[in-house]
């Protein structure tokens, strides 16, 4: 084990946003910086990859600088250089990873490769200390997952989407009711103007299954579309919205609470840039206000979507068991996150 004093510079540049932070022991944000790109992709609806790495390639020093100075530290008071090495745009990810590299050996620092995923379940710790047996609902654009941890950095994943993650369900419905991208914000604002007034399916898949599906409920709701155009019928967007974001709410929470009772956990902790769904925040609330006895933690908007601040909280416990990459450290887009168990 380390000493107390610990600080991480942390880099994520795993999509769309360029981010740095300094991590003190692990819980305690010394500095964080997000440059997000969102308009440069508002305009094609959805990420493109190549321009997310070009403009990686021009954000990642300033974002750096940036983040030491808001600090007042240089590389001198840097104990590790933490990085998303996976998953993610793989040229996204090699941004982050080479600029990692070459701070890690300029300046002579141990080097920590980090997932993404892990990222997002250990921001809830820069707000509340984890407490062990846990559960994480894990809901972004790319993953919807149920992980199970029994102590620091052991994951095990219990249940995952086979097809169309939550996040990605919104942005591809929002792109039907011709809404902006990022079309989860959008679709979670309209809910809350409509009533779940449109019949639209719930995917429980087979008994006792914690997988997820939402890419069935996505065709629904194109088809839903698609037969109101055809028969001259209007549909209302706030309803036709409501119903889509009650019906993945439903199974999200549903799953979940059963996983809770069935793994005995003490803890829940939401994650995932899908956890600033108010609509799924209130839902997650509600059901475990009749579970008293197990605490359910929700990071802060800022923390839901990405940031480099995660990446410093989960790379502590790796820095803490002395689990270290080297200069092969290479970008990982498929990186499973039962491998970053320590």
């Amino acid at each position: 084990m380390k000493n107390n004093d610990q600080l991480i510079l942390a880099i994520e540049t795993s999509c769309d946003e360029t981010a740095a932070s300094i991590i003190r022991n692990g819980n305690e944000i010394v500095s964080n910086v997000v440059a997000s790109q969102i308009d440069s992709h508002k305009r094609f609806g959805g990420v493109v990859p190549e321009i997310a790495s070009r403009h990686h390639v021009e954000q990642v020093t300033i974002v750096l600088q940036e983040t030491l100075e808001q600090a007042n530290m240089t590389m001198d008071d840097i104990d590790a250089v933490a990085v998303t090495e996976g998953p993610g745009l793989v040229g996204a990810l090699l941004i982050g990873v080479n600029a990692a590299k070459a701070l890690a050996f300029a300046h002579n620092k141990p080097l920590i490769g980090v997932h993404h995923i892990a990222g997002h379940i250990y921001a809830n710790r820069l707000e509340k200390e984890m407490t062990f047996p846990l559960l994480s609902l894990v809901v972004s654009g790319g993953h919807t997952e149920l992980v199970l941890m029994k102590e620091h950095g052991k994951f095990e994943v219990i249940g995952e989407t086979r097809d169309d993650a939550a996040g990605e369900a919104y942005d591809k419905v929002a792109r039907v009711l011709n809404l902006p991208y990022p079309g989860g914000p959008h679709i979670d604002r309209l809910a809350h103007e409509g009533t779940p007034s449109y019949n639209l399916p719930r995917a429980w898949l087979e008994e006792g299954s914690y997988d997820f599906s939402f890419s069935g409920l996505k065709s629904a709701v194109i088809n839903t579309v698609h037969n109101a155009t055809q028969k001259g019928e209007e549909i209302v967007p706030e309803n036709l919205a409501a119903s889509f974001q009650a019906s993945v709410v439903d199974v999200l929470v549903t799953k979940t609470i059963r996983a809770t009772k069935e793994y005995n956990v003490k803890q829940v902790l939401l994650a995932g840039g899908v956890a600033a769904n108010k609509g799924l925040r209130a839902a997650l609330v509600s059901a475990f206000s009749e579970i008293p006895e197990v605490e359910l933690v929700i990071p802060p908007l800022s923390l839901c979507t990405d940031n480099a601040a995660m990446i410093g909280a989960a790379a502590s416990v790796l820095f803490d068991h002395d689990k270290y990459a080297d200069m092969a450290l290479n970008a990982y887009p498929g990186l499973d996150l039962e491998d970053q168990s320590v």
